[in-house]
């Protein structure tokens, strides 16, 4: 009897261990299926689980190799500015895409841009991650400690009528101003344009070490028209893990004839506008002069404009006076100069005129006035946010607009 009940509880364990070992299977089966194989950009939160399902599902080489092009393609990839905004440009960019042709697409990206990377070849950027993880470990290549940031910059591809490009080489530099021995990061480089105040350009690269290449300016690439006395100014940073660096240098010379210049359009010579005439419904026998056309018995002479009456130096002296209070947008009201952008560009902390900190005003002259057009010499001094003053000469033009006058254009004189 003990022996038959013996083997009904051996037979009894033996379908209860079938049963165990198909629900473990049934359950790894299910975790597996719900594992994701494709970027799921449908909130921040899905585009890091998908990406995090994507990268354990790789070897560990790969993984790496996998972050790396995330990276490139957060930070060349797309256009936008922040962090938060480049991870909703990239979930849009890569959403729905498969780890193969994420790889592809990081491979062209880094192509266009000029970025020594590969998808075939062996981990180079430190650790990447693109969800924002600022925080050094011990392994961080991208922790570089350092001082500060130089830059070398030299005219380059001289086509027989000067340069037409200049190499801009920034070097990460320790408190002695030598040069700090690094390798095997991904330190993100951008370089950015102005010319009297305005952005022209930006571009950026992948720092790997401080053998960096640097960025090759082509002057074709900045319209003639917006680049003030054949200047511009330039600034650099530097992305370390535990800080940014920034290093500018301004009033670098630009060779005009290497700028680009819009091809004027094309006019066909062959067509003629002409207006039909119109019949008067009320008189079907005469005929409407075309528009465009004048009856001379109907001529008017044109309203004069209307004079300015304060003078052109009241108008640099309050433009001077709300640029050193700091209240840029009545400083902003009082010019009409292209040049200058928009109001963001105009009062940019770093490179427009939200950067100054105090003017202090030694000499104000009218050069030349009539009634349309004014000139206005001054001389006074700067001192910028971070102490640094820096005494100027500039000639103010100014324009008359509806009887005031309005800042038309700013040159800085030698």
């Amino acid at each position: 009897m003990s022996i038959r009940k013996g083997f009904i509880k051996f037979v009894a364990n033996q379908k209860n261990m079938k049963k165990f070992s198909f629900l473990l299977i049934f359950s790894l089966l299910l975790f597996t299926a719900c594992k994701k194989d494709h970027v799921d950009a449908t909130s921040t939160q899905t585009l890091q689980s998908s990406i995090n399902d994507m990268t354990s599902s790789l070897p560990t080489i790969k993984q790496i190799k996998f972050n790396e092009a995330l990276y490139i393609l957060k930070t060349f990839g797309v256009e936008a500015d922040g962090d938060v905004n480049e991870l909703k440009a990239l979930g849009k960019l890569i959403n729905g895409k498969k780890v193969p042709e994420i790889l592809t697409m990081a491979d062209q990206v880094a192509q266009k841009n000029g970025i020594e990377w590969a998808s075939t070849a062996p981990p180079s950027l430190g650790e990447m991650n693109i969800f924002g993880d600022e925080k050094a470990k011990e392994s961080d290549s991208n922790d570089v400690k350092a001082s500060s940031l130089s830059i070398i910059t030299r005219p380059s591809a001289d086509d027989g009528n000067g340069a037409t490009a200049i190499q801009i080489i920034p070097r990460l530099v320790d408190n002695a101003g030598n040069p700090v021995a690094f390798t095997g990061a991904g330190l993100e480089a951008t370089l950015e344009v102005f010319s009297n105040g305005v952005r022209l350009s930006t571009a950026k690269n992948l720092m790997q070490d401080n053998n960096f290449k640097g960025f090759n300016l082509k002057f074709s690439s900045l319209l003639a028209s917006k680049v003030v006395d054949n200047k511009i100014d330039i600034t650099v940073s530097v992305k370390t893990t535990a800080k940014t660096f920034k290093m500018s240098k301004i009033g670098l010379d630009v060779n005009p004839s290497a700028l680009k210049v819009p091809a004027p359009p094309k006019v066909d010579s062959t067509a003629v506008n002409q207006d039909p005439a119109v019949i008067d419904p009320n008189n079907p026998t005469t005929t409407v002069p075309p528009t465009g056309t004048t009856d001379p018995a109907a001529t008017t002479t044109p309203a004069a404009p209307k004079q300015p009456v304060a003078d052109p130096k009241n108008t640099v002296t309050k433009f001077l006076n709300n640029v050193s209070s700091q209240n840029l947008k009545a400083a902003f009201d009082a010019s009409n100069n292209p040049n200058w952008g928009s109001y963001e560009s105009f009062s940019n902390p770093t490179s427009g005129f939200g950067s100054v900190k105090n003017v202090s005003v030694k000499n104000i002259s009218s050069n030349a006035t009539n009634p349309n057009n004014a000139s206005v010499n001054a001389t006074y001094d700067v001192t910028d946010k971070n102490g640094k003053t820096t005494s100027l000469k500039v000639t103010f033009g100014l324009k008359n607009v509806n009887g005031d006058w309005k800042i038309s254009s700013y040159k800085i004189n030698p």
